[in-house]
């Protein structure tokens, strides 16, 4: 059979919005806002006076792509240790600290990357702004005001009667002032709540009264499934909206996995360079073939491969030679064999047996060419608003 070649052109990164103008600021090494990658953050579980484990865990976090990690410090030992942690961690480490203003600081004192406060846990707070901001300052530290619905301040509780999208903003502005009369503006500012239509809502209104950049997040967005659903709605609305400059999927699961999910948010709207993509069918009647066992097995044999790849996974002659062709690497199978397809052409037809460790190896070589290219992951080179495409850097 003569293979033909459709002369399939190559698809560009794009944004999917012209990014909202805001400030730029500094964490470590890490640039968020004025048009920077939107980074990926999560937090550690571990209790932050075990620097040990909580350094193994931010390890962890650093290979799953995690770009800035967030440690809790509650108490005077957690303080104690944020100096060796950020020192030693790979990655930007913020502290994040609750009703203690003496801790916010000693993380400043620590060298932490950043400080996440949140005012409506923090008595008097108003009144250590001064300080604080001289510290910070001093220190050339940025400072996030995270305002979460769930622990709002009375004032404003009392004003709107519950944790609405005006509450959280006027509750994030407020601080934000308090600061920019000391001259501080080293800020991002963060409006959580639970249900993404409030926090949506919530951002909107946020990004349309300030320049700072916005740190994105659905606040005890529950279990894996839930809490992926909830972020990834919240998240695509906003950032379709050219809103949000580094975020965090909140999971009851472990760290990694929100890394995961919040990589795979930012690939899927072209805001970060695609790594490895499978495409499957969701299988229906007309499958010839276990699509569901097959799309794992092709998962798990490209598992860690880090050029970008899409690889689909078909069962049926319906929709599967034409999604073939259109990816990178592609199967369409069917009466107990798979057509493989190479950048459009059919290369080899193969047993239904040997069609993983076909795909398998079609993509090693894929990949080893791409790489002698000079076509490797990496992520968008995000230029200054207004511009029209996104390169990606090498």
């Amino acid at each position: 059979m003569t293979a033909i070649s459709l002369g399939l052109p190559e698809v560009p990164v794009r944004p999917i919005a012209e990014r909202r103008r805001s400030r730029r600021i500094q964490v470590g090494p890490v640039a968020v806002g004025g048009g920077a990658p939107v980074s990926v953050q999560s937090m550690t579980t571990t209790r932050t006076s075990d620097i040990g484990a909580t350094l193994q865990q931010i390890a962890e976090l650093t290979a799953s792509g995690c770009e800035i990690v967030r440690v809790a410090c509650p108490t005077q030992d957690d303080a104690d240790a944020l100096a060796t942690i950020a020192r030693k961690s790979q990655i930007p480490v913020i502290a994040d600290i609750h009703f203690q203003p003496k801790y916010v600081f000693a993380a400043i004192e620590a060298g932490c990357a950043a400080v996440r406060v949140n005012p409506g846990n923090i008595k008097q707070f108003d009144d250590k702004v001064r300080e604080i901001a001289r510290a910070a300052k001093d220190h050339g530290t940025p400072i996030r005001i995270g305002v979460n619905a769930g622990s709002l301040d009375r004032r404003l509780l009392q004003k709107y009667g519950r944790a609405t999208p005006e509450a959280l903003v006027e509750s994030a502005l407020w601080e934000a002032s308090l600061f920019e009369e000391h001259g501080f503006r080293d800020i991002k500012i963060s409006v959580k709540h639970n249900d993404p239509v409030v926090m949506v809502n919530a951002y909107r209104q946020l990004a349309a009264q300030c320049d700072y950049p916005l740190h994105l997040g659905v606040t005890e967005a529950g279990p894996a499934f839930q809490g992926t659903i909830k972020s990834a709605v919240a998240f695509g609305a906003l950032l379709s909206e050219g809103i949000g400059d580094t975020i965090r999927v909140s999971l009851s699961a472990p760290p990694a996995e929100e890394c995961k999910v919040g990589i795979q948010i930012l690939q899927s709207l072209g805001l970060r360079q695609r790594r490895l993509e499978i495409v499957s069918c969701p299988s229906c009647g007309r499958a010839q073939v276990d699509v569901y066992k097959l799309a794992d097995e092709v998962t798990a044999g490209l598992e860690g491969m880090e050029v970008p790849l899409r690889v689909a996974v078909m069962g049926c002659v319906v929709n599967g030679p034409g999604e073939a062709r259109e990816a990178d690497l592609g199967v369409a199978s069917g009466n107990g064999k798979g057509q493989i397809f190479v950048k459009g052409e059919v290369v080899r037809t193969v047993p239904e047996s040997k069609i993983v460790e076909t795909l398998v190896d079609e993509a090693m070589k894929i990949a080893a060419q791409m790489e002698a290219d000079g076509v490797a992951s990496g992520e968008p080179e995000v230029t200054a608003p207004g511009t029209p495409t996104v390169t990606v850097s090498q």
